[in-house]
Formats: structure tokens, sequence, C-alpha cells
């Protein structure tokens, strides 16, 4: 079935749009970049057809605009994003949803009165590693599953001058720019925790926000830790599940974002795939025998994100990032400021 065209707006042209949205959405068939909003000149090369706007204001006001990305800092999420849905747009918001529970839940009302798609850019479910270890929890292998490690860990000992995450504002420091991406994997995999207990840590020389997290989701016997720090040398598996059966690990990340850092568009024959000697290791027990091996990892896919957004835009698909999903994220990142300001275990309760 031919896709309608969709006009999209940027607002932001910062890393985000650059490396993430721009590339994906220009090799989206259904969708049209128009217009970017950018107080100062971007950066990078712009296709021609893409105009430069100074203010959001502008961007809305274009009539034949229908999808909002906002690709800017945390701090203006909720009211761009609020903004877009009150001018009719359909929006996708960069993670995190927004720096409050209360906005999260006040745009996704908005969305619905206004009868638009509202969407988080939650583009690691497609992370090759990430499909991989929800294949072989989904297979079984593993047994019943004991334990499951996701980290992200960096080796930044210097802060990055002018950078607005490591600025005391709202939604700066690392829980708000990497916990999402691991507390949306862990909800596709096993659902809402019953406990969570969180540690930050601000631990470099001059950092004002957090730099470090450990934040362990309690599912009764299945204990999740979700960890990224900014002062880990050591290689550390991004991933080590465990059951009653066997162990899997996973070292390094996705190529994807590389790939784009380096200018590249999501087109290539071999997009998402890795190189075997960054495949994961399996050590299981199937059918009374002993199986150890490397598991080859499946290819990412940040393209699917914004093909999902075409297709429900066009009638064709159910959403993929559901709002009450991101929602839920944030519900999590708030409780775990409850839990490391308390220094203990908080009990998740259910409405």
């Amino acid at each position: 079935m031919p896709y309608h065209p969709i006009h999209v707006g940027i607002i932001g042209a910062g890393m985000s749009a650059q490396v993430f949205h721009l590339p994906t959405l220009l090799t989206t068939p259904a969708m049209q970049v128009t217009h970017i909003v950018a107080r100062q000149p971007p950066t990078f090369a712009l296709p021609p057809h893409i105009s430069v706007l100074p203010t959001v204001e502008a961007l809305l006001n274009t009539p034949t605009l229908d999808l909002v990305i906002i690709a800017t800092p945390n701090i203006t999420h909720y009211p761009f994003a609020k903004q877009a849905l009150l001018a009719g747009k359909h929006v996708v918001i960069e993670k995190p949803f927004t720096n409050h529970v209360v906005e999260a839940q006040e745009l996704i009302t908005l969305a619905k009165r206004q009868n638009r798609l509202l969407s988080v850019y939650h583009n690691r479910r497609w992370d090759g590693d990430f499909l991989t270890v929800k294949h072989i929890l989904a297979s079984g292998w593993l047994g019943q599953w004991v334990s499951f490690e996701s980290r992200f860990d960096r080796f930044r000992p210097q802060l990055k001058a002018n950078a607005w995450r490591e600025q005391n504002l709202p939604g700066s420091g690392v829980l708000f720019d990497l916990a999402p991406h691991l507390i949306d994997q862990a909800l596709q995999l096993f659902g809402m925790p019953k406990t969570l207990r969180a540690d930050l840590q601000t631990q470099r020389d001059g950092a004002i926000v957090d730099d470090f997290f450990d934040v362990w989701l309690g599912y009764g016997t299945l204990q999740v830790r979700l960890s990224a720090g900014m002062l880990v040398r050591d290689v550390s598996p991004r991933f080590a599940v465990r059951g009653t059966q066997g162990i899997f690990t996973k070292y390094g990340l996705d190529p994807q974002e590389a790939r784009l850092k380096a200018g590249e568009l999501p087109t290539a024959s071999d997009w998402g795939q890795e190189p075997a000697e960054h495949w994961g290791h399996l050590q299981a027990e199937c059918n009374g025998l002993h199986v150890q091996g490397q598991v080859k990892t499946l290819a990412g896919n940040y393209p699917a994100f914004y093909r999902n957004i075409a297709a429900v835009l066009n009638g064709q698909a159910e959403l993929a990032v559901q709002p009450e999903q991101a929602l839920q994220v944030m519900q999590l990142l708030e409780i775990a400021h409850q839990s490391n300001s308390k220094g203990e275990t908080v009990t998740i309760e259910y409405t």
C-alpha cells in the first residue's frame, strides 16, 4: 500500500538531530523533512530542500507540517511538545519523555484530546545486541532467569565545556541521559518491577550532577541491574544474563551510532551488523547437552522507528513506542531519585 507523504519539522540542530533523527528520516520513504529550527546556523550540511527557521513558533505556523520532532535539551521537551500538540501537530520527543511524571501525563492526555500521535524516541529497542538478548530469553535456553545486567559505561574523566547535561538543570545528569535507554529495554523484557533501589554518585572532579548510577529492579527471584558511569576504564559486559541453565554475555556497543556519527546513511546492505569478534557468548544446557559458543548478533535497525511512525500515520500499523510505555520509564526515573535520597529500596505501588 503506498504511503501518504508526511511533512516533518525538527526542533533542534544538535548532535541528536544530526546523528539520530535526520539520517533515518531522510531514508524513510514516506517522510519529507521540510524544516529545521536552529538558533544558530547548523554546523552540518542540510539538503537544499530543508529550510532553517529561527523559532519554534515559525515552525508551528507552517500549515503543511504534519509531524514535529523535538531534539532539544531535556528542559524544553515538555513546553515544546505541548505547543506542538496544541498547534495540531503529531509529535515525537527525544528521550527522556519529560523531566517529571506529571508533565508526561499531561502530554498524553493532551495528545488524546487533540487526536494526535505522541511517541518518544526509544530507538535502542532496535539495538542488535538487545534484539539478540530478547531472542535468547524468549528461546528458553537459559532456563529460569535469575539475574540480568545491562551497562553503558564510558571513560570520560574530563567534563565537557558548556554541556547542558553537566549543568545543574532539570533533566541533567547521566541518570536522565542513559537510564531511559536501559530502563525501557528492561521494561520491554520484564515489565514493571516490584521494587527499585538506586545509587547515584557525582564522581568526577568539578562535576555538579550525577555521573554514575546503579539501579536495581526487583522481580522476585529475578534481579535486574542497570548501571552507567563516566570513570569506567575497564571493559565490562554490555549485557550479562544468567539463568538456571546457563549464561549469555555480550561486550561492545551496537555499531549503528558509530556509523551514523561517521556520516553514513542507514541504507547499506550490512547496516546494523556486527563483526564476528563482537558477537556474544552463550553457555547453556540444552536437552541434556552442554552447549557453548558464539551467538551471531542480530542486525540492529534504527530506521524501524520512523518506518513505524510513518505506517501509523498512514493507518497501516500500531504504534511501537506507546507514550504510556515512556511514562513508565519516567515513573521509574522519579522513583530512582526517591530511592537515592532516602537510601532505601522502594516498593512500587500500582494504581
